[in-house]
């Protein structure tokens, strides 16, 4: 009888001629892409920024790859329930993610028993596709009509004002602990279940601060019936202007920067994935999807793969800090 195992030499052959035979069919199975509807899961539900913004961005690419892209909504546990269920979709491009930083670079930290994927090997950076600052907002009858004038009022009250959050390790409360380390505040979190309460709270005046997602504050503001007192980047932004940065107030290393990302399940083929990040780099650039971003406070932002790893690990170190400093953990 044959034994392959008494014959080396013409195992590993054969074993090379193995790995070719996959390398080829992987090669087939890239080039043929698409040839069915792709998903992309979004872990947040419809209405929400991120549905919105996939949305923006899935009906050109469905036109660019000649297939439908379907919206795949997967909310829950602040986008994680959705990320997980991508990460452990089969990665032959039928499968993409958008999703914002939280479950990426602040999840592992809040959830370290629990989350039930890893950011780093479980998926894979396909491209950023937009940034948006947060803002500080006040009530409009409130009297503070500054940052300046907020952090006095904070100090001479320590522990007495209250700001809304949409939960713990949320970006809304990791911009307000970063703002209470650097000035020197004691303020009291309220939690609630999303932005549109936390904006209700600030029009009647039950609470007295809150850093906001622009697409839910900006309205309100420009009715009159709220106060922009800062938003959280580094520089000015064209799709907030006239709001000063966090930054030219007197805290120069002050950022907090929501952003939306596509990524696929690991082992993705690298032809799928280029494919992807060259058709989604053409869309960020087409003027109309331009306007429709900037209409929900979004700068495009296209990136490649690495530029994309590179901001999730740096982000979720930066921020992994802060997490550990506070001694948060959502498990």
């Amino acid at each position: 009888m044959f034994k392959l195992s008494s014959h080396p030499g013409l195992s590993k052959v054969l074993l090379g001629l193995g790995a070719v035979g996959a390398a080829l069919l992987t090669t087939t199975a890239a080039a043929a892409w698409p040839d069915r509807v792709v998903q992309m899961v979004v872990p947040f539900p419809p209405g929400s920024s991120p549905d919105i913004l996939a949305r923006v961005v899935a009906d050109p690419l469905a036109k660019a790859l000649g297939q439908p892209v379907i919206i795949e909504n997967k909310p829950g546990a602040g986008g994680n329930i959705g990320t997980r269920y991508a990460s452990k979709a089969k990665p032959d491009g039928y499968t993409i993610l958008l999703t914002i930083n939280g479950p990426m670079v602040t999840a592992p930290a809040l959830y370290k028993k629990t989350l039930g994927y890893n950011p780093d090997t479980d998926l894979r950076p396909i491209t950023l596709v937009g940034t948006s600052p947060n803002v500080l907002v006040v009530p409009e009858q409130s009297p503070e009509k500054s940052l300046a004038d907020f952090i006095r009022a904070a100090q001479s009250k320590p522990g007495e004002l209250n700001y809304g959050t949409v939960g713990p390790g949320s970006s809304s409360h990791l911009a307000m602990a970063m703002l209470e380390d650097a000035a020197g505040l004691q303020l009291q979190q309220v939690p609630y279940s999303g932005f549109p309460q936390i904006i209700t709270s600030i029009l009647n005046n039950d609470i007295q601060a809150a850093f906001m997602v622009p697409g839910i504050a900006m309205p309100q503001v420009r009715a009159g019936k709220a106060r922009a007192l800062a938003i959280t980047s580094l520089q000015p932004s064209d799709v907030l202007p006239g709001i000063p940065t966090m930054a030219s107030q007197g805290y120069p290393d002050f950022e907090s920067i929501s952003w939306d990302a596509i990524f696929a399940p690991a082992g993705t083929p690298d032809d799928i994935v280029d494919r992807l990040n060259q058709e989604i780099t053409k869309i960020l650039a087409q003027p109309e999807v331009r306007q429709k971003m900037a209409a929900l406070y979004f700068t495009p932002a296209a990136s490649s793969p690495q530029e994309l790893g590179d901001l999730v690990r740096s982000e979720k170190k930066r921020l992994t800090e802060i997490i550990e400093r506070l001694g948060i953990s959502l498990d």
